[in-house]
């Protein structure tokens, strides 16, 4: 069943994936739009262990849908009692999973892939229904978190070891992988169906077992899921789901059966989570906060890199540690009147498109920004858009005059955010906003910019917008992040590529998703034999 809204909005031209709008203003142009949400009921959800729903013994706190601020779901704060109960379940099927052929255990992701296919749009609308994202951008997260499905499915080769035979005489030596044990995967709430899916099937796959607890605030794309896993047929134990907050996840670092941590999240929690981990002896991939830096070159393409821009910096409301922060003017090679041309060229090509974006419920499919996740969120990134004006920064664009598409309430809503004048010592220069805000920074030289970009403590990802091999080449080979992109403004890898990190943007060893974190979840064994 689904509820519907109806509201009158203006017919559009979408001209690809870009936020670039040609609008049809003609008053023939409007239409009725029907919103139709995935569930009409307030959802109480429970806790997925040993195979079993089961009803929380801990309090409960509301999940609200930020464009309507509805109540969308009640989500229990777990016990440590539950988590230990879901961690004894996942210790004794552990044993009889790890002797299961890996074939067969790539069988229970293929019929899982299957029913994410099924479900596509239902687990896209969720998405957007808990979070606030558009629908297409959640259709992108499905379509992610399917890829991060297929990618382990391929187990029995990814897991291979090696061999050589006569190491000395009459002496064969060989390296396995083997699974560890139980994980805990502790995932943000930008991406609520996706990031679990970086680690859980790669896990999963490989013979261990998984706890996920979902962020609070987004809890409903874990249960679906999880509805989903057990009907894919996965033996009760393997895969278990445990709401809660900051006790429990504290709770699951600090338990010695835990053999390792997944976590994505600030940097600030990022650092503790490593720290605990290794207090442990914990194996722990954090993946944390961002600064991302955006250049764009003289030669660049203008229109490409501006759409470009438009879903790097406000696509998920800036919501993602692959978002652009700062967008760096390159004058390399221009004198001062050249240089000031095309300064003021991208930055009016920028602030107009931006000023275009429509803002309001994901749902329509018409809008092309939804809200913050919360409004908690949405306070603290105006505190740092007054802090930005109060460090000298110069607003370009004001998004906190809210403009919407429909008639919903503005709690969680910003437009986007453009500021010019910004240095990289100024707080909205070198700290993550995680909004809908853009920097805009002069940089008269390439060497300039770059060593901004090193003095950043953040390195998750940096883009460069050229039509020069040699400035391409140059950027990827010395900017200091994990994450390059070349004329692509969200580097985001695909499922059979490590998701990279330096810096404060990273803390572990081995990275996310492909091979990576099939050696994430083994250890190598190796065995040296001799026969006499």
């Amino acid at each position: 069943m689904y509820t519907k809204y109806l509201i009158a909005q203006t017919e559009i031209d979408w001209v690809g994936k870009a936020f670039i709008l040609n609008m049809i203003e003609e008053e023939k142009g409007k239409r009725m739009v029907v919103l139709e949400e995935p569930m009409k009921e307030v959802l109480t959800l429970k806790n997925y262990i040993n195979g079993e729903w089961v009803e929380s013994r801990g309090s409960t706190i509301n999940v609200v849908n930020p464009a309507t601020c509805k109540v969308i779901a009640k989500v229990p704060l777990s016990t440590k009692d539950e988590i230990d109960s879901a961690l004894e379940a996942a210790k004794r099927v552990f044993p009889e999973w790890r002797r299961t052929p890996p074939l067969a255990r790539a069988r229970c992701l293929f019929r899982l892939k299957e029913l994410m296919e099924e479900h596509f749009e239902e687990l896209s609308r969720i998405q957007t229904f808990e979070h606030g994202k558009t629908i297409d951008e959640s259709r992108g997260e499905t379509r992610r978190g399917i890829e991060n499905v297929e990618v382990p499915a391929g187990v029995p080769s990814l897991m291979m070891g090696y061999n050589l035979e006569d190491i000395s005489a009459g002496i064969d030596e060989y390296l396995v992988r083997q699974p560890l044990g139980v994980f805990g995967i502790i995932p943000s709430f930008n991406f609520p169906f996706m990031v679990p899916l970086w680690y859980a099937p790669y896990a999963v796959s490989t013979g261990n077992c998984v706890i996920v607890k979902p962020s609070p605030h987004v809890p409903i794309s874990q249960t679906r899921l999880a509805e989903l896993v057990n009907e894919a047929g996965f033996p009760p134990g393997v895969w278990n789901i445990v709401q809660g907050g900051e006790e429990i996840a504290t709770h699951m670092l600090d338990h010695p059966d835990i053999k390792g941590i997944c976590f994505v999240g600030s940097t600030a929690v990022g650092k503790n989570v490593y720290k605990k981990c290794g207090e442990t002896g914990k194996r722990v991939i954090a993946q944390c906060s961002a600064k991302n830096f955006l250049l764009v070159m003289p030669d660049a393409d203008l229109g490409k890199t501006i759409a470009a821009c438009m879903t790097s910096f406000f696509g998920n409301t800036g919501q993602r540690c692959l978002s652009g922060a700062n967008l760096a003017i390159v004058g390399d090679g221009l004198n001062d009147r050249d240089y000031d041309s095309f300064y003021k060229k991208v930055v009016d090509a920028f602030i107009d498109a931006a000023s275009n974006i429509r803002v309001g419920y994901g749902l329509d499919e018409s809008v092309q920004m939804g809200p913050l996740q919360n409004s908690d969120r949405k306070e603290r990134v105006l505190g740092l858009i007054q802090k930005g004006l109060d460090e000298g920064a110069r607003l370009g664009l004001d998004g906190r005059n809210v403009k919407l598409c429909g008639d919903w309430p503005e709690k969680c809503f910003l437009n986007p955010t453009v500021f010019e004048e910004v240095t990289p010592d100024m707080t909205i220069g070198r700290e993550e906003i995680f909004g809908p805000v853009a920097s805009i920074i002069k940089a008269r030289g390439f060497d300039e910019i770059l060593e901004m970009i090193s003095n950043n403590h953040y390195g998750n990802a940096a883009s460069i917008f050229t039509s020069s091999g040699k400035w391409a080449r140059e950027f990827q080979y010395r900017v200091e992040c994990g994450n390059i992109g070349i004329n692509v403004g969200i580097a985001a890898p695909m499922a059979f590529f490590p998701f990279s990190g330096m810096k404060d943007s990273f803390f572990g060893t081995l990275h996310g998703q492909g091979v990576e974190a099939v050696r994430f979840f083994t250890e190598s064994k190796v065995i040296i034999q001799r026969w006499f």
